[in-house]
């Protein structure tokens, strides 16, 4: 059911749709919103911003502060629940540190929710990024290796309903922003088995990154490792780095075929 028409039937509940629009009102940028810019992030009137941010203060899960609003750390427990759930972490944690370990660089696992990826894992070895990642952090799919990998793998249709409607920003003069663009990457991308990007998110950033796929063949997230960039970096990353993130890959694969791991539902990216 398209989610347009869904939202006219009996079984929409608007009030907790609008609870979760507050939630995602605050962020990185606006941590401890007003009243009235929650009213203006969300569209909803403040009558109703303000009796969604009482309940939720409530419940616990915002805190007041003078005239701002945050977040308390039981927001965590909505995340952490989803974590807990997803035994494709625990198959991939020691694959990670091992690799982590034996090329020196962060590494990384994400899935596609939306028009973003979500880190669901990082093993950490220095920051390569102006913002700090980690579990949850979110970036722009279309923009990042792990989201090219996880994009590049989608049957052409489910492709096509992605970028339906999409605009796509340039964050650096190196960034393939053009629907065209981006689909020539994506079939490179999916003829070649990996994903690279350099410079396009930020100018110091440059990653490459594999699809992780389910033994029934879906695709269900990505694994990274992300670097500082120099000139060297882009070859030093396919002819060292791709090998060795090849093997992790194959491990996880592995781990979740022994395991017996499916995913629950299909990447809701290629129905957002």
């Amino acid at each position: 059911m398209a989610s347009e028409s869904f939202e006219e039937s009996p079984d929409y509940v608007q009030s907790l749709a609008r609870g979760l629009q507050v939630l995602r009102a605050f962020d990185r940028e606006l941590p401890s919103p007003s009243l009235s810019q929650v009213a203006e992030r969300t569209g909803l009137s403040r009558a109703v911003a303000r009796r969604l941010l009482l309940t939720l203060q409530h419940l616990g899960y915002v805190g007041s502060r003078g005239r701002s609003f945050f977040l308390t750390p039981r927001v965590l427990e909505l995340g952490y629940s989803y974590l807990t759930s997803l035994d494709l972490t625990e198959l991939a944690q020691q694959s990670l540190e091992q690799l982590s370990h034996r090329i020196g660089e962060s590494c990384s696992m994400a899935v596609l929710d939306g028009t973003d990826i979500v880190y669901v894992l990082r093993v950490p070895v220095r920051r390569v990024m102006s913002v700090a990642l980690g579990v949850g952090a979110r970036l722009p799919a279309f923009a990042t290796s792990m989201g090219r990998a996880i994009l590049a793998d989608l049957a052409d249709d489910a492709l096509a309903a992605w970028m339906k409607g999409q605009t796509f920003r340039a964050y650096t003069p190196q960034t393939l922003h053009t629907v065209s663009a981006l689909k020539a990457e994506l079939a490179r991308v999916r003829k070649q088995g990996y994903a690279l990007v350099s410079r396009e998110l930020e100018h110091g950033l440059c990653s490459i990154a594999v699809p992780i796929r389910a033994a029934d063949g879906s695709t269900v997230a990505a694994l990274n490792v992300g670097m500082p960039y120099s000139d060297e970096v882009p070859k030093r990353a396919v002819k060292e780095i791709l090998p060795a993130l090849r093997e992790t890959q194959a491990a996880v694969q592995q781990a979740i075929a022994r395991g017996g791991w499916l995913p629950q539902q299909a990447i809701r990216g290629a129905y957002a």
